[in-house]
């Protein structure tokens, strides 16, 4: 409840209630604000205040029709673009049922009561396959802090158990360079450097417990073998789909025509293809090998590797009946 008579709060109650009772498609005309100032706020108004505080919010640039009543046109996200964001909170796997739960109630209080009706299934869906690591956002947010201060973190690196829940790989903390998080699969991972070597290492973000920013500078990239000339992020996740760590290598695949919309979607556009016809297409893609391994068995019934020899006797080895 707000104090009666402090008019000064008027027209930022009037843009709550625009907000959330208005849209391109529905108006309020002045008897109704009035109404919802009452019953929401416990402020007592006039018709003329409601004119004089909405001719003060157009002023200050917000964009309010008041032909045939009043309605708020633009936000700070449209209707597809919240349900963009409520989509990717949904079906991230890194952040637990509660946690998305109460981002979702977060980024529905941006919307109108009617992009609300049409998003009131989603408290219903069934929990999904999430985390039960309750840290991941905090970590995420000690991590974006050391990243953007170039300090050192050091986390407790975990794998999960028989009974389901985490375990420590070992006793002493990781301590890592920090350098680039991205999201794959569903999930968040650093790219970093594992202090005591020279490669790039990837950890899910998810498996780190008891993350902490470090008063000492980070590793510069450029003293890392394979970021000398920078992270060059779209051909990073290229070659390292799964997010597996080591060196990548040129890896020569046989398959169709058919296959190219695959191809792109975990390879991009960096692909050279060396053959084609109607039948068949042969590719050369730059990937991790250990990576490769679980492609080439995903798409075992499409896709033949014909380079390199390792990977070759590894990929007919898991297809041999």
């Amino acid at each position: 409840m707000y104090a009666t008579g402090n008019k000064k709060m008027l027209n930022i109650l009037i843009l709550n209630i625009l907000r959330k009772y208005s849209d391109e498609d529905h108006a309020l005309n002045q008897q109704e604000i009035i109404r919802l100032l009452k019953l929401n706020y416990g402020m007592e108004c006039d018709r003329r205040s409601v004119k004089n505080n909405i001719m003060s919010l157009i002023e200050m640039g917000y964009d309010i029709s008041m032909v045939k009543g009043y309605r708020l046109l633009s936000r700070e996200f449209d209707d597809a673009e919240l349900r963009l964001l409520i989509d990717s909170v949904l079906f991230s796997k890194s952040i637990s049922t509660k946690q998305a739960k109460g981002l979702i109630t977060k980024i529905r209080a941006l919307a109108s009561n009617f992009f609300n009706a049409k998003v009131n299934h989603i408290s219903n869906l069934p929990d999904l396959q999430r985390t039960i690591n309750k840290q991941t956002l905090y970590s995420l947010d000690t991590i974006n802090d050391a990243i953007s201060a170039k300090k050192k973190i050091s986390f407790i690196y975990n794998s999960v158990g028989t009974d389901f829940q985490l375990h420590p790989r070992r006793k002493d903390p990781y301590i890592v360079n920090p350098y680039q998080i991205v999201a794959n699969n569903g999930f968040f991972y650093l790219i970093g450097n594992y202090d005591k070597y020279d490669n790039i290492a990837h950890f899910r973000i998810d498996r780190m417990t008891d993350v902490l920013m470090l008063s000492k500078k980070e590793k510069p990239m450029k003293d890392i073998p394979e970021l000398k000339n920078g992270l060059n992020l779209p051909k990073h996740m290229a070659e390292h789909i799964y997010m597996f760590s080591g060196q990548s290598t040129p890896v020569t695949l046989r398959t169709t025509p058919e296959m190219m919309n695959e191809l792109t979607d975990w390879f991009g556009n960096d692909i050279r293809i060396i053959k084609k016809d109607e039948c068949e297409l042969i590719v050369i893609v730059n990937c991790i090998e250990a990576a490769m391994r679980f492609w080439a068995l995903q798409y075992g019934l499409y896709v033949e590797v014909i380079k390199t020899i390792s990977l070759r006797n590894s990929w007919l080895y898991m297809i041999a009946p």
